[in-house]
């Protein structure tokens, strides 16, 4: 069973499933949003701040978490980086680990296949599409419901913020992102320390991806 409700980087993760298709589903950029995810939850816990520009942990933070704990110890071994820097750099590492700890937490299921019927790969399921579904209203609540931005949780804040800047358009399209920027703005800003400037260091990575698969001819 699982062991209680995910941190902000699971729930993003788990956000960006669609539950009829069992997949995650238009969030192509999901991994930058993750890192960005942990990036809230370490600056929420006081365990980094930004200095003259360079995210930074406290010395010797510890943050009893697996996936908090892997990532300060990534940015204390990295050379000095910006928000948006911190999000790109290897951010799958930290997909991958809370992808990991939400199999062990019951919230997902792993299944080996193979891809094209010759490599071995993993798929991931939900166990607790409910619980996904709820998500996705609270979310959505958070976006339109008539409570005033700063009367909404901060918890929900970041995730409706970050998913937004994520461009996760199962949750919400282009149009709505734009209809409700001001809202999103104002969210933010009661979200936690630091929310504001790693959600818009987030859209620059996630434009920048977005960039670079069209001109691929990938499309965004």
């Amino acid at each position: 069973m699982p062991k209680g409700s995910p941190a902000l980087p699971a729930r993003l993760l788990l956000l960006a499933y669609d539950t009829g298709k069992d997949r995650v589903s238009g969030a192509p950029d999901l991994a930058l949003a993750v890192r960005a995810g942990a990036l809230a939850e370490l600056a929420a816990r006081g365990l980094v701040h930004e200095i003259d520009g360079v995210v930074t942990p406290v010395p010797d933070a510890r943050a009893d978490d697996p996936v908090l704990d892997q990532l300060l110890e990534l940015i204390t071994e990295s050379r000095p980086r910006s928000w948006r820097r911190t999000i790109t750099h290897k951010a799958r590492v930290t997909r991958d680990t809370v992808r990991r700890r939400l199999v062990a937490d019951g919230y997902l299921a792993a299944e080996r296949h193979r891809v094209l019927g010759l490599f071995p790969g993993t798929r991931y399921t939900l166990r607790r599409a409910g619980y996904v579904e709820a998500l996705r209203m609270q979310a959505r609540t958070a976006l339109t419901g008539p409570a005033a931005p700063e009367a909404v949780h901060p918890d929900q804040a970041a995730l409706l913020v970050l998913a937004a800047a994520g461009h996760f358009r199962g949750l919400l399209s282009a149009r709505e992102r734009r209809r409700h920027a001001d809202r999103l703005t104002a969210l933010a800003a009661h979200a936690g320390p630091a929310v504001p400037e790693i959600r818009r260091a987030l859209e620059a990575a996630v434009k920048s991806a977005e960039a670079a698969r069209a001109a691929d001819g990938g499309g965004g």
